[in-house]
């Protein structure tokens, strides 16, 4: 199993409305807390601590909050903020 990103609980919804220019910038940017994720935790699902507390990361235009699941190997997008600027 490799690390990927998803979307959890009403984010995907939420990103369905989304501009496509925002929601790319979005993606990108979770792309990257995947490499960081993976870099970091490269035990993966050998993993036997706690996860690492959920975060927030301002991109442009607004500001995404996740959470990194260590044993499944996933950064979970779980609220989208769109300022629309």
């Amino acid at each position: 199993m490799s690390w990927k990103w998803e979307y959890a609980f009403g984010a995907s919804e939420a990103a369905s409305s989304l501009p496509p220019d925002f929601l790319a910038t979005i993606e990108a940017a979770a792309d990257e807390l995947v490499r960081a994720a993976e870099a970091l935790h490269v035990q993966g699902r050998a993993h036997e601590g706690l996860n690492p507390q959920g975060r927030q990361l301002p991109v442009s235009g607004g500001m995404i909050r996740y959470q990194v699941v260590v044993r499944s190997e996933r950064v979970y997008i779980v609220q989208i903020t769109y300022l629309g600027f």
